[in-house]
């Protein structure tokens, strides 16, 4: 293969998995909605567990749900049937990855568990087979095909696996009502858990990085502090007392310009004009967590931060907190 042919075959096999999903997201049915609705009061523990590759998609998946609020582990079946089965307790699931619907252990495991009173769920390519027709949910992972070149390479069918545990993981998530500062508790060793355990003044942007203007500032001032002010895309509005007035972001603008069209004069208004008036703050003693609470609960990605007189201290934004560029959680 010459580049382009390399280019051009890397390409197709991306998009044979990525079909995979999309069929995947399009069969998705009730099981899949009383499964997450079930995990998501769950008492006790998820059991994930697969052989082969669709056991390392478990272990994989296992974890997911750790780290996202839904006590799980890998369980290896083998082990599990010669005396593993001594962690599960009534109240607890099981969920199996099986392409084919038919492999001797996970058949054996699923038989094992129901004895001792435990949900089972199955992920499988293959609705007829003898996995799911003994497990009390299934999710469809079927693939028109595998991006394997002689068709044997379990590929699409593992992609279409993870990307379904996945969902199911997130959806739990989301019922739960799983915080970013959850997932820093169960991070401890992570730059996240660090970040929102600082408090707001140690990372908000003050001084010549605070994006602000005077009342009497026009619209096209309020876009030039904008601009420069380390892109923030938000400025703050300040009275004459140095209190905070309002706050006008870069949607806000677009908002502006649209319903404005080419209106003339319209940048020499003034910015009282268009601004938020008595924006959300927070003050510079509460710690990160908080602020990207509020955020969150809002749906803003920037907090003014404030003194007892109402006086902008700086501002934080939600980069501030979960980073960017070379930051990694």
């Amino acid at each position: 293969m010459d580049k382009d042919q390399v280019f051009s075959r890397a390409r197709e096999i991306l998009k044979i998995e990525a079909d995979g999903i999309i069929t995947a997201a399009r069969s998705i049915g009730k099981d899949f909605a009383e499964l997450a609705c079930g995990l998501a009061s769950l008492k006790g523990k998820v059991l994930v567990s697969g052989v082969g590759k669709s056991g390392i998609v478990a272990e994989k998946l296992a974890a997911t749900f750790s780290s996202t609020g839904t006590p799980a582990f890998y369980m290896n079946p083998i082990n599990a049937l010669h005396g593993d089965l001594g962690v599960v307790r009534d109240g607890d699931m099981l969920l199996v990855v099986s392409n084919s619907g038919e492999t001797e252990e996970i058949i054996h495991l699923i038989e094992a568990v129901k004895g001792l009173g435990v949900g089972t769920a199955a992920i499988t390519a293959k609705a007829d087979s003898t996995i799911a027709g003994i497990c009390d949910f299934v999710l469809d992972s079927c693939v028109e095909r595998e991006a394997c070149p002689l068709g044997l390479a379990p590929t699409t069918s593992t992609t279409v696996s993870m990307a379904l545990g996945d969902a199911l993981a997130m959806v739990v998530m989301e019922m739960r009502g799983f915080r970013p500062e959850d997932f820093a508790r169960y991070h401890p060793g992570g730059a996240l858990r660090r970040r929102l355990n600082l408090l707001v003044r140690d990372i908000m942007r003050s001084g010549d990085l605070l994006p602000a203007v005077a009342e009497s500032a026009s619209l096209e001032d309020a876009l030039n502090e904008m601009t420069v002010k380390e892109t923030l895309g938000v400025v703050l509005v300040t009275g004459g007392a140095g209190e905070l007035l309002g706050i006008l972001t870069d949607g806000d603008l677009r908002r502006i310009l649209l319903r404005a069209g080419d209106s003339p004069g319209l940048m020499n208004r003034k910015i009282t004009d268009f601004m938020t008036k008595k924006p959300k703050t927070i003050e510079a003693d509460a710690v990160a967590a908080e602020a990207l609470r509020i955020m969150e609960m809002k749906g803003i990605s920037s907090l003014a931060i404030v003194d007892q007189r109402s006086r902008p201290l700086g501002i934080i934004h939600l980069h501030d907190i979960l980073g960017r560029g070379s930051f990694s959680i």
